[in-house]
């Protein structure tokens, strides 16, 4: 009945979300992934290797590769970046571009950090610029009428640097007002301004010197971000310590670039699913080779894609199912000596595996070849924790969108289901996010991101605002500890529980969970009736 998956809850994300038929099995899928993508650039061993270790579940391409691969129009990219231009043919530039790959079905990322601020004189004309978050509305708003690949909501990143003149406005420009709130819990449609973006501030090396030197703008923008983000769950914080030049982030913020209209292709290996360290190195190989002819077959939404990628190419190997495997190997949530050595082979077997990949496929060998993605949806295939998340909780109540309403269902973490089924490791021995501290959140990022060459997308969970862990008193303990640890982070953003109206995951018990699991409930407060949801 489930395929090759242990829950229907991954079952049904498989089916509606990337079975090119009702009747693909997930081992049909991968054949139709790997013979359409890698078989016509890679040799015959590698790809059995590849489509092995896809139905077993060890390496997931992003959800556009499953879900393009074999069609028609097969644009694989699962995101954008670009550079807004302080000028009028720029604008004009980047709204075309960016609703061009939106309408592909990737995710966009834009760094506003060169418009001028808001009011300042426009020279040719005499007229005054709107400034950047003028910019940013248009394109959340383009965003908004696109339900992106004809699949999902769009995502989009904005980006501006502490030292415009405009970031306070930009820090804020998410602080609605009551009335506007009352009128969106009246409707879950109604169109509030920016929220189809996520933010973040830009923190560079310039702004180190200006902390150490207690400038007070660079102080009073540092607590401003910590005092909305631990609120409301933004802005995040983007740091270019190390590469001020790579600045531009994709809509998760993994992907890292100096370019603009750079593109990226992702992929996951699942550590908690090799047997051995061995295996992972192996996987993790073929895994960047696939990536490489990602690049080779993908098509693009317009020519200046494929010449960035084709001058300066990158592909983007992450890792998932870490809490799954520190649990199953009975270590803490922080650094040792076992979990760096599997990151150093990481590191060493993406950049063999991008290499291998280059020269078969005849191209440019990648120059980056890291990133860590969420995978939302493929750590669900996949039944193991995300990324370097921590398991969210142990069950949780799951709300969704899909056929034009709101439904929602319990959900037993695959991991957690796995870890005391098959490993007979008892319930109080498995850590969820609920069991951390910010400081083991930041410091294990820290640790994790010296093996990667771009950046992590991970969410720290926080308890409600207000609550003892997380009010006005200790908001500055937070901010000394993430700026203790800025050399060895690319950015950081946390979400404190309960923050925003539509939360599509909510914990619950074990107990409750176990007994709903499997049915399929309608959600009739979070009705949808035009498409575009909130979650």
């Amino acid at each position: 009945m489930h395929d090759i998956f242990q829950s229907s809850f991954a079952h049904d994300i498989f089916k509606q979300k990337y079975a090119l038929t009702a009747e693909e099995t997930w081992p049909e899928l991968c054949k139709r992934v790997v013979d359409n993508v890698a078989r016509p650039y890679l040799d015959s061993h590698t790809c059995n290797k590849i489509q092995m270790y896809m139905v077993s579940r060890k390496f997931i391409p992003a959800g556009r590769f499953l879900y393009s691969a074999g069609r028609p129009l097969h644009m694989c990219n699962n995101c954008f970046t670009f550079r807004a231009e302080d000028s009028r043919e720029g604008w004009s530039k980047l709204l075309h571009n960016v609703s061009l790959s939106l309408l592909c079905g990737g995710g966009i990322g834009v760094d506003y950090s060169a418009i001028r601020e808001n009011g300042a004189l426009i020279k040719g004309n005499g007229s005054k610029c709107t400034g950047p978050l003028s910019l940013m509305s248009m394109i959340n708003e383009i965003a908004r009428g696109v339900m992106s690949g004809g699949q999902r909501r769009s995502a989009c990143y904005a980006s501006l640097n502490w030292n415009h003149k405009d970031v306070f406005d930009f820090i804020n420009c998410k602080n609605h007002s009551p009335e506007l709130k009352k009128l969106k819990e009246k409707d879950f449609n109604f169109p509030l301004p920016m929220e189809l973006t996520n933010i973040s501030v830009n923190f560079d090396a310039n702004f180190k010197v200006a902390y150490e030197s207690s400038d007070e703008h660079a102080k009073q923008v540092w607590n401003e971000v910590g005092k909305q983000a631990f609120q409301f769950a933004e802005p995040g914080w983007s740091f270019n310590i190390k590469d001020p030049l790579q600045s531009l982030r994709n809509a998760c913020a993994e992907y890292c670039s100096s370019f603009s209209s750079d593109s990226c292709d992702l992929g996951t290996v699942f550590m908690s699913r090799c047997n051995s360290k061995e295996e992972f190195e192996d996987v993790c190989t073929v895994g960047a080779m696939f990536l490489v002819a990602g690049r080779k077959y993908t098509q693009v939404p317009y020519d200046e894609v494929r010449e960035v990628f084709e001058e300066h190419p990158s592909i983007g190997l992450g890792i998932g199912g870490i809490t799954e495997w520190l649990i199953m190997n009975r270590l803490p949530y922080k650094p040792s000596p076992l979990y760096a050595s599997w990151l150093e082979s990481y590191k060493n077997c993406a950049i063999k595996g991008a290499t291998l990949g280059a020269n078969q496929c005849g191209m440019k060998v990648p120059e980056r070849t890291r990133a860590i993605a969420p995978n939302g949806t493929i750590g669900i295939l996949a039944e193991t924790s995300t990324g370097i998340e921590p398991i969210f909780a142990k069950a949780y109540k799951r709300r969704y969108f899909v056929d034009g309403s709101f439904k929602f269902q319990y959900v037993i973490d695959g991991a957690v289901r796995r870890l005391m089924d098959d490993y007979a490791i008892p319930e109080e021995c498995i850590f969820d996010s609920y069991d951390l501290s910010f400081k083991d959140r930041v410091e294990f990022q820290a640790f994790t991101q010296q093996y990667v060459d771009m950046g992590i997308s991970s969410t720290c969970n926080l308890p409600t605002w207000g609550s003892k862990e997380n009010n006005e008193s200790n908001i500055q303990e937070k901010l000394d500890i993430l700026y203790a640890n800025i050399d060895n982070l690319r950015g950081f953003t946390v979400y404190p529980d309960g923050c925003r109206g539509g939360q599509p995951l909510t914990r619950v018990s074990l107990s409750l969970a176990k007994s709903k699991e499997g049915n399929v409930y309608e959600d009739k407060i979070h009705e949808c009736t035009n498409g575009i949801c909130g979650i």
